[in-house]
């Protein structure tokens, strides 16, 4: 398995299985952001790796971009990545208010290259 560190930096595609304005499942919030995963990788709960798409206003199936940091959560084992449009970049502040709506429930440390 891949460290999640080695995605710092790098292009990736974000496949969209949570649109901006779609509703959790099982939880019942509104995603406030694109949200989505990396294919062919695996994370920490064997799932793919997940991403939030920071910087774009409108729901998208399909993303290219960098990834400019990680959402490493202490009390999960599934880390996020924060993926924008290459050479923009948000604030860990920025970051953290953009996630609250999901990141809430968890402990976190922003992780940059």
């Amino acid at each position: 398995m891949k460290s999640n560190k080695e995605y710092l930096g790098k292009i990736v595609t974000v496949i969209m299985d949570r649109p901006l304005g779609t509703t959790h499942p099982k939880h019942g919030f509104i995603y406030e952001v694109n949200y989505g995963y990396i294919p062919n990788t695996i994370s920490g709960d064997g799932e793919e790796l997940d991403a939030y798409v920071l910087g774009v206003h409108e729901p998208l199936q399909k993303f290219e971009g960098e990834v400019v940091a990680i959402i490493h959560r202490i009390n999960d084992n599934d880390d996020k990545l924060v993926v924008m449009e290459k050479g923009k970049n948000y604030t860990d502040e920025q970051i953290r208010c953009l996630t609250e709506f999901q990141e809430q429930w968890f402990e976190s440390v922003i992780i940059r290259k």
